[in-house]
């Protein structure tokens, strides 16, 4: 449509109209008399407003959805990285936790048996010294380590010190099968001589053949001359099989470690020994037996039974 004069006049004489229409609207609430022109266009209109919504919507939405999905992203990220913190933390908790029960352990049993000890990490196995069941810890003579000198942990002997260098030292451990020791058993004080068998139990000789051994009896350390390599009273392990006797000097047990040599990390060399020998007093205390439980059955007489003195009549 050209700009002229009478296009103007229509102009402003359609939204004249408009605004009296706008007005009357108003004015009527519910009754004007536009409000069924109003009704015919929504129903005409509003199928197609549905369906340009339906169109527009997933669009929008898919928008929302990417910048949501970022925000998530970046939530996500964030909580897994917290997550694997507080894992590692926990790790390192538990880790912390259980090193120092051992060293609590440790310092129990050496208070116990008037042990010195230098307390030392399990650095190292002893793949580099061939296939000897050895460690190394992070001690050596710069600490005052020495060749020969006992090796413990919380739950028994560990082994024996026998190279020393500056800073770190090797031990061999108590299965190793060319380490032994002498024991002694608990009460009766019989002694023997216990070897290494690898991961199998150690073999204890003792020296008397008619020994009355049961399994479950337990060894210590019997001692060296000058406390070296070994020092007295420190806890080997629980008798788990016995050999028949056969008429032999000697008779063979078998023991179970209290150590577990695939598991060591915190462990302490013997420094200075006892001034007097501990004997048993640093075996742990016997778990107390469990009674077992009796059943007793009471038998009521039935009410039909026949009293005594009479039989039943057939």
């Amino acid at each position: 449509m050209r700009d002229t004069r009478e296009s103007r006049l229509l102009l402003v004489l359609l939204i004249a109209i408009a605004f009296a229409l706008i007005t009357v609207d108003i004015r009527g609430g519910e009754d004007s008399p536009v409000e069924g022109a109003r009704h015919a266009a929504a129903t005409v209109f509003g199928p197609i407003e549905n369906g340009v919504s339906s169109v527009v919507d997933p669009v929008g939405n898919a928008v929302s959805a990417v910048r949501d999905s970022d925000e998530r992203h970046d939530r996500l990220a964030l909580m897994e990285k917290e997550n694997a913190a507080l894992k590692a933390k926990l790790g390192s908790d538990d880790r912390n936790t259980s090193r120092l029960r051992q060293l609590d352990n440790m310092l129990k049993m050496a208070g116990t048996g008037q042990y010195g000890i230098k307390g030392a990490e399990v650095i190292a196995i002893g793949a580099a010294q061939g296939f000897s069941w050895t460690v190394t810890i992070d001690v050596g003579a710069n600490d005052g380590i020495r060749r020969d000198m006992t090796v413990l942990n919380g739950d028994g002997l560990v082994g024996r010190v026998t190279t020393v260098g500056p800073d770190t030292a090797t031990v061999l451990l108590a299965n190793d099968p060319d380490f032994t020791v002498g024991t002694r058993m608990e009460n009766s004080d019989e002694l023997g001589f216990a070897s290494g068998q690898g991961d199998r139990p150690l073999r204890v000789e003792l020296l008397n053949g008619k020994a009355e051994v049961k399994k479950g009896d337990r060894l210590v350390t019997f001692g060296s001359e000058a406390d070296k390599p070994f020092v007295p009273g420190v806890p080997v392990g629980v008798v788990s099989r016995v050999d028949p006797s056969g008429g032999d000097l000697t008779r063979t047990l078998y023991v179970t470690p209290y150590v577990s040599f695939t598991k060591l990390d915190i462990v302490g060399v013997v420094v200075q020994a006892p001034a007097k020998d501990p004997r048993d007093t640093v075996l742990p205390k016997k778990p107390k037996p469990v009674p077992t439980p009796t059943v007793t059955i009471t038998i009521t007489p039935s009410a039909n039974a026949p009293a005594d003195g009479q039989t039943e009549q057939q």
